[in-house]
């Protein structure tokens, strides 16, 4: 029995790797749908020389091989593919013949061939029956045969098995040619063998053969249909780039092929159409709805200079936007590529699924054999009763729906996930990410804004907030530090006078000098200006007209001075805010307070995982820790760390995996945080949208800075897990429960084709679509849906 999907590429040899070859290609091959599909391919490749690796993905009926250009070519593998009885419809990649990216395949199950053939095998499988049961008169005897009658039923049921049977006959022959132990194969065995059963004991059990040719065609339709249905989850994503770009040519514009335009052409997108590429808004402004990429459900307003992407939609205005990203390299085409590689990351379970798969079907074909010979003198039925409970086990002996069960579940939750803007790089991390206990958060640009603000400014000594703001604008200006960038954005805003810069001097780790207007001026921690004589825990904070003014140091016995070093300072901090003093060497001007903005969102993200069965939040930090504990009480966390350097996080998120069972997953921004984020069970990072670093480095990518795709992410990969278990216990049961109901005559063969194979592929892959309607907004979450089921 193969497994679903073949190790011998390797993850790190799919589309964008050679695995050893000088070429690599992706194959459609829709027809591949199921485990032991993907076997006869793989046997047919294995036997090219030149094919360095391969991997077969027939949840999304892909093959990838990466070969050798001078041993092999593009067309002996599609021969080889063919040869195996599945047709190629479509290639993609560096081989030597290319083809156009089409994974949509063919024009659906019903209208095929297949099925038309199915539908008059089953005529004539109804008319027998009504000529066999009900116009008993109307059977008559059209020949003898070896001795034994044949009716008019009988030449039916014949004719339905050449008909129906011919797909299943031509993919037994494929089966056996290929050395594949196979549904095809064992149901070839079994259509022939009660055709020569009929003939070898006199028995007529050519209804069998017609049921069993005809229900399972019917079965492999409904599988086929099923699985089409899982994979245009995926295909829906596929769809949302354009195929045509409008592309200005000087005053004129040109409608293209997307693949047609190069980076730096700049396109027109007018309102209600999609942007086709990744790039930059060079001219107009509009709302775009990013909800395809970043799940985010309000449309963003876009500008002059603002980043987009291609998939999104342009709501109401006009756009220019220069090229960035060529075809097959935007954001959308990477988010659709990593989730079709992820297939290669099987989970613990998926692994259990094909060790358990290579066992059963030799061991109830053994059970089959052994039932056919023993059972005419163990449980005393007939010999053709023996045949038929044979041909029955035979139908069982293949576990397509157990195989089947977590790829789909798995494929069906990375594509739900990713339209709701989580992109998840793996079966074995949405696994994962469903079982961790702990979950740490980086602080800045995760748990807050990122984006440093001024909050307070008082002044001192009879100056105003202007008089601070120009002062410290001008000691700003040229400092490269994000606090720095926030009080010019602060004295910009407020519209101050510039004053006059010169012998700019930055002083590590305590602030920064100038002179202003021939001045020497200085801004920076309270410590700084301890250093230069301050007493700063007796500033006068008497108001005159709203004005604060500093007198001298007697006035203070009169209980109206600041303190600002047990203070005013601790309070600002403990508020979670950065205090910054501006000042001469003669004179304290005033204080500057400076915050991270903590995510309105944050708080419930927290309180929502802590409610769906999180055992402890921690924050984890390089803040001081007075600013920690401020941002802490305030969103909500269980514990956290505060000063931290980066290997001090690392350790810490060791701790944490060390300490849960089902581990920890570490928040952060995917760039700064990615040592703690490789440590964690799971490396989760914020706002990856465009962002090369954080898609790479990530298990999970958020791709909007939004923290409440989080609990989303948490909720839907604990769903995920519980469908992948039903799926693999429902399928085991159903399968022995049958298969050791058989030699008890409780199982007739259509039974066995129905409830046994087609049953069970549709039910799991059903099972596993109900992952689709798992909304990030709380739509069709698993509470709503298990009620509903």
């Amino acid at each position: 029995m193969s497994s679903s999907e073949s190790d011998h590429g390797g993850p790190d040899d799919g589309p964008t790797g050679t695995a050893g070859g000088d070429a690599t290609i992706r194959f459609s091959v829709p027809d591949m749908d199921c485990a032991s599909c993907a076997g006869k391919v793989e046997n047919a490749i294995g036997q090219i020389d030149g094919v360095a690796g391969y991997e077969t993905r027939p949840t999304t009926g892909r093959v990838v091989v990466s070969y050798d250009t001078e041993r092999t070519s593009e067309a002996a593998l599609v021969a080889a593919i063919e040869g195996a009885g599945y047709e190629v419809v479509d290639s993609d990649g560096e081989g030597d013949g290319g083809g156009s990216h089409d994974p949509g395949g063919t024009d659906g199950v019903w209208p095929s061939a297949r099925a038309k053939k199915t539908a008059v095998g089953g005529a004539f499988l109804a008319a027998g029956l009504a000529l066999e049961f009900f116009l008993g008169g109307l059977n008559a005897e059209l020949a003898t045969v070896l001795g034994e009658p044949l009716h008019l039923a009988d030449v039916l049921f014949l004719v339905s098995v050449a008909v129906a049977g011919q797909s299943i006959v031509r993919n037994g022959y494929y089966s056996a040619r290929n050395l594949n132990l196979d549904i095809d194969f064992l149901m070839t065995v079994a259509i022939l063998g009660a055709l020569a059963a009929s003939l070898a004991f006199g028995e007529a059990l050519y209804f069998e053969a017609a049921t069993l040719a005809t229900l399972f065609s019917v079965a492999e339709l409904l599988e086929r249909a099923s699985m089409d249905r899982a994979r245009d989850s995926l295909q829906e994503l596929m769809d949302l780039s354009p195929d045509e770009a409008t592309v200005k040519r000087g005053d004129d514009t040109e409608t293209v092929p997307v693949e047609a335009v190069a980076v730096g052409d700049v396109v027109v997108v007018k309102p209600g159409e999609k942007i086709p590429m990744d790039g930059d808004v060079v001219a107009g402004g509009s709302a775009v709805n990013q909800a395809p990429i970043t799940g985010e459900s309000v449309p963003v307003d876009k500008t002059t200079g603002d980043e987009v992407y291609a998939g999104t939609i342009n709501e109401e205005g006009y756009l220019e936007v220069e090229v960035t990203s060529a075809a097959g390299d935007n954001t959308l085409s990477r988010i659709v590529e990593l989730i079709e590689d992820a297939q290669s990351n099987k989970t613990d379970r998926e692994q259990f699924v094909e060790r358990f798969a290579a066992y059963y079907t030799p061991v109830v074909v053994a059970f089959a054999v052994l039932v056919t010979v023993g059972g005419p003198f163990v449980l005393g039925t007939t010999w053709p009763e023996a045949v038929v409970d044979g041909l029955t086990l035979l139908v069982l002996a293949c576990p397509c729906a157990f195989v089947i069960s977590t790829p789909v579940s798995v494929v069906s939750g990375l594509t739900s996930a990713a339209k709701n803007g989580v992109l998840i790089k793996g079966g074995s991390h949405l696994e994962a990410t469903g079982a961790v206990e702990a979950v740490a958060f980086d602080k800045t640009g995760t748990l807050t804004k990122g984006e440093l603000t001024v909050t307070d400014v008082v002044p001192l000594n009879g100056n105003t907030e202007a008089d601070v703001l120009r002062c410290a604008r001008g000691l700003e200006k040229r400092s490269e530090h994000p606090i720095g960038e926030a009080i010019v954005q602060r004295a910009e805003g407020a519209d101050v006078a510039e004053r006059e810069v010169d012998e700019f001097e930055s002083i590590t780790g305590k602030g920064v000098r100038a002179d202003l207007d021939g001045t020497p001026h200085y801004a920076g921690k309270p410590g700084l200006f301890d250093e230069l004589g301050f007493d700063l825990s007796h500033v006068h904070a008497t108001t005159d007209g709203g004005v604060v003014t500093r007198t001298s140091r007697q006035l203070c016995a009169r209980n109206d001075c600041l303190d600002l070093l047990t203070d005013t300072v601790p309070g600002l901090q403990s508020e979670g805010k950065t205090v910054v003093l501006v000042g001469t060497e003669d004179e304290l001007e005033g204080l500057i307070a400076v915050a991270d903005e903590v995510r309105p969102e944050a708080a419930a993200a927290v309180e929502r995982l802590r409610a769906l069965g999180v055992e402890r939040t921690v924050m984890l930090t390089g803040d001081n820790e007075r600013t920690a504990r401020a941002i802490a009480s305030e969103v909500g966390v269980d514990d956290y760390r505060a000063e931290l350097l980066p290997d001090e996080k690392v350790a810490a998120v060791e701790d944490l995996v060390a300490e849960f069972e089902g581990g920890a997953a570490m928040v952060g921004d995917g760039i700064n945080d990615a040592p703690a984020m490789a440590t964690a069970t799971v490396g989760v990072a914020m706002g990856a949208a465009g962002t090369d670093t954080a898609l790479e480095t990530a298990d999970v990518a958020l791709m909007s800075d939004d923290l409440s795709k989080l609990p989303y992410l948490y909720e839907l990969a604990g769903r995920a897990n519980g469908v992948i278990r039903q799926n693999i216990a429902a399928s085991l049961v159903v399968k022995a429960g049958l298969a050791l109901a058989v030699p008890f005559g409780y199982v007739p063969i259509w039974l066995a084709v129905l409830a046994g194979d087609a049953g069970m592929t549709v039910g799991v892959t059903g099972n596993a679509m109900r992952l689709s309607r798992v909304r990030a907004d709380g739509e069709g979450s698993p509470e709503t849906e298990a009620s509903e089921s």
